[in-house]
């Protein structure tokens, strides 16, 4: 399945070389079906054409990439937007906005791959889909740059002195945040099992009963995706288990 996609950009060279960048792409492949210099350009081809994904640059003459996005928003069934841009400090913005993902010029091959990737895995997603349409995620910001991590992916939420760790499959991020906040915004997709951990109710796959030689006797919750066991409180035990069977 190949993703149709729109480049907007003012400077034709860019233009140019991002077409030819995505025609290297594969898993998914993209098919660029048309190009715009500017925003008004751009809303006609969508509203004529239509698209899975648009390519965005921010600085262009008359309205910019960042007012385009917001009146993409406004759409029924938004196409997913990925920037591309010279300018790394409007990241925070464009997520924001909901983008899937932030390019910084000049673009990788490898790292365009990604953000297809993020496309359509956003677009195969079938829960934990906000009302804009998007997968439901997290805003990660480390050194220096940030990243969208969708919170179907999210094995466990660990409080961990002032910050909490994400952990994935993959692997774990830093997130600044109150674990309370998110249990009380995500608690469709995490249950709590100790007053410092949430887990997400898919990855639940088993508890079991532990002996501590100091702690004493205990439980422990198993989850898909990760080795590690998580400790469960004896107040959190019922609710854990009925996430197991649910």
């Amino acid at each position: 399945m190949a993703l149709k996609v729109l480049i907007v950009d003012d400077e034709a060279l860019a233009r140019s070389r991002l077409r030819t960048l995505l025609g290297e792409c594969t898993e998914p492949r993209a098919d660029v079906v048309g190009e715009a210099s500017n925003a008004v350009q751009a809303m006609e081809q969508i509203q004529r054409t239509g698209c899975d994904l648009v390519m965005l640059d921010i600085h262009m003459p008359g309205v910019d990439g960042m007012a385009l996005a917001s009146t993409l928003r406004q759409m029924a069934a938004p196409p997913a937007i990925v920037f591309v841009t010279a300018y790394a400090e409007h990241a925070v913005h464009a997520f924001e906005l909901e983008a899937v993902d932030y390019l910084t010029k000049p673009v990788r091959r490898e790292r365009l791959q990604q953000a297809l990737q993020k496309v359509m895995k956003q677009r195969s997603a079938g829960e934990g889909v906000q009302d804009g349409g998007l997968p439901e995620s997290l805003i990660i910001q480390e050194r220096g740059r940030s990243e969208r991590v969708a919170l179907a992916d999210v094995i466990y939420l660990k409080a961990e002195l002032k910050y909490i760790t994400v952990r994935t499959a993959d692997k774990e991020h830093i997130f600044d945040g109150a674990l309370s906040d998110l249990e009380q915004r995500y608690a469709h997709l995490f249950v709590r099992v100790h007053r410092n951990a949430l887990v997400s109710r898919r990855a639940v796959r088993a508890v079991e009963k532990h002996n501590d030689p100091v702690e004493g006797e205990g439980w422990m919750v198993r989850l898909d995706g990760v080795e590690e066991r998580l400790a469960v409180s004896r107040r959190q035990l019922a609710a854990v288990r009925e996430a197991l069977m649910s």
